[in-house]
């Protein structure tokens, strides 16, 4: 599919700020041009963009209803009430419960933790869950990471004694549960200065606005900042405000000091002697993380975090990196499905989304199948399980469509629904299918823009090959952590040619390994083309080619033939090459 390259040179404003950085700070002007699209306006803000500050964090009693949720906290500990902490299935979920669990536990005798069983109690509070916390005497429930729109449940609960308090940061409804305190940064007319919390992060704040008002120094909740660094680059957040300064320091925690539980994580990942990075988490340690919820039960997850003893992490996570494996076959079947039901589709292309059903599929892995089904395909995606006698869908969206809203729009037939701009999560009765997919490729048809419905990328700053140096990867490192809001900086060169030596490779040589050069300087570079093999001969006939790309580090150790002791580990830059251009040059 022919992704369409968005790249705006900068304005005149942002010009000056370029220039007025550079001037500053001595700096790359390369980098400086960053920190201007970023939206770095001095020379102040960016120091804070290179070493975010703990003690920029804001208040947390500039949150709605945290007064309420501390002081109802106080009460359960002063009278000694039974708590029990409760999260959704996935990383954002298990995150949040092992921290609020691990740091109230020297405070609480009487505490537990509990993740609902996502095919037999499904998504957010379940009445199950409800009817346990009164057979085992609990007077307070924290949910964390969803119930904010568990208006029945929170009222189930009331009527048997028990109180909520909702750390959520889903969309609210209008209506609200009747909760002792909630807690989302979300909620209309919300005074909080910083709307883009995790739920984990929603957790922190909470324990954070728990610990000053007991006179507890903040840095005793330092040690779980690894735990929240997870949840922002799983749950897809964006990276920016109070994000950033929490993802900084929790990665540092994660390379320096990680919990036993996520040391056993990083050990199976093969991560132990790599600076771990966002993306290290997306695709590496958050997907084991969500495995134990979706092949098996997501406390398993929580009872990893919270290992104790590194041999105890180390088992624990084989058991999680098994049911990965068993999660990736599964994920491979049923998108190879879903796949050949849409290639009989024969109007499919008249479809501006894509919704799919199948009865025997399983319910933990659909989620993943709808983000394959909307990479491949670039359409919003449901797809749909059936489970314990009602369909459950999740839904992913391209970039710039609002699925949430678009599933809004069918509210009315649907049990429950709930999510973000990019993923949402449904369910609703089986005859109401027909219906449901009628009106949301109605309502997508209606509200998608032209420029939604083909893959974009977005192009920081044009660059020569003299330009691309290991000194200029460095210093583009240290605008990490990336991810939404603050991506990986791409980057574009033209007319580019062959040096010598590209070629393909891969299975089915589907890739092509690039030996490069321009016409800046003799700067000669290796890129990788993924997928891209319909370019090579293009490439191979030595015509100019225009190229988009991250600049990546490579490290090897001693090339064939050369030996030392120790061996020596030789770094090397390295394009990853998003797209190519070659027609019409």
């Amino acid at each position: 599919m022919i992704s369409k390259w968005n790249y705006l040179p900068l304005t005149e404003q942002q010009q000056q700020i370029k220039e007025s950085l550079a001037e500053e700070l001595g700096i790359s002007p390369v980098i400086c041009e960053l920190l201007a699209l970023r939206g770095v306006k001095n020379a102040e803000e960016a120091q804070k963009f290179f070493s975010p500050q703990l003690s920029d964090l804001h208040d947390p009693f500039l949150m709605d209803g945290m007064k309420e949720a501390v002081e109802r906290l106080n009460y359960a500990i002063g009278q000694k009430e039974r708590i029990l902490v409760y999260g959704d299935y996935d990383v954002d979920g298990t995150t949040a419960v092992a921290l609020v669990y691990k740091y109230l536990k020297p405070y609480c005798f009487n505490i537990e933790y509990y993740i609902p069983d996502r095919y037999e109690e499904g998504y957010g509070i379940s009445r199950k869950s409800i009817d346990y916390a009164y057979e085992n005497g609990v007077k307070l429930i924290i949910a964390l990471d969803c119930g904010i729109k568990a208006i029945d449940k929170v009222a189930y609960a009331k009527s048997k004694g028990i109180d909520f308090i909702i750390c959520d940061h889903h969309v609210p409804d209008n209506e609200l549960p009747k909760a002792a305190a909630i807690l989302n940064p979300k909620l209309e007319n919300s005074n909080y200065p910083y709307s883009e919390l995790s739920g984990c992060g929603v957790g922190f704040k909470f324990m954070q606005g728990f610990a000053k008002d007991n006179g507890i120094d903040d840095s005793s909740l330092y040690p779980l900042l690894d735990f929240v660094a997870l949840s922002i680059a799983s749950d897809i957040v964006p990276i920016t405000g109070e994000n950033r300064i929490l993802a900084y320091h929790g990665l540092k925690r994660l390379n320096e000091k990680p919990s036993h539980g996520l040391k056993g994580i990083i050990n199976i990942c093969g991560l132990q002697n790599k600076q771990i990075s966002t993306s290290d988490i997306v695709f590496k340690i958050g997907p084991r993380i969500n495995a134990s919820g979706r092949m098996e039960q997501g406390k398993e997850a929580v009872d990893l975090l919270l290992s104790s003893d590194f041999e105890g992490a180390k088992e624990r996570s084989r058991n999680i990196n098994q049911y990965n494996e068993e999660r990736k076959a599964l994920d491979k079947t049923i998108t190879e499905e879903a796949n050949e039901i849409l290639s009989k589709m024969e109007d499919l292309d008249k479809f501006k989304s894509i919704v799919i059903y199948n009865r025997s599929w399983k319910r933990g892995i659909i989620g993943i199948v709808a983000s394959r089904l909307t990479e491949l395909h670039y359409k919003p995606a449901v797809v749909l399980a059936y489970s314990n006698g009602i369909v459950t869908g999740s839904a992913r969206s391209v970039q710039g469509f609002d699925i949430y809203k678009a599933i809004e729009s069918c509210r009315d037939l649907l049990e429950s629904f709930g999510g973000h701009t990019y993923a949402a999560g449904l369910s609703l009765k089986e005859e109401r299918i027909p219906e449901f997919v009628e009106r949301f490729e109605a309502y997508v048809k209606e509200n998608i823009e032209k420029c939604q419905t083909v893959p974009q990328i977005d192009i920081d700053v044009e660059l020569s090959f003299k330009e691309i140096t290991p000194d200029l990867h460095k210093q583009i490192m240290d605008l990490a952590p990336f991810g939404p809001g603050n991506t990986k900086p791409v980057f574009f060169t033209r007319d580019v040619k062959d040096y010598q030596d590209s070629k393909l490779v891969g299975k089915d040589g589907k890739h092509i390994k690039l030996e490069m050069i321009d016409d800046s300087s003799a700067n000669i570079l290796n890129g990788i083309a993924f997928d891209q093999k319909e370019h090579f001969e293009h490439i191979k006939a030595n015509k100019p080619f225009d190229i988009c790309y991250t600049i990546e580090e490579m490290k090897y150790n001693n090339p064939k033939g050369y030996t030392t002791t120790p061996p020596v580990v030789r770094n090397q830059i390295q394009l990853a090459v998003k797209d190519i251009i070659s027609e019409n040059k």
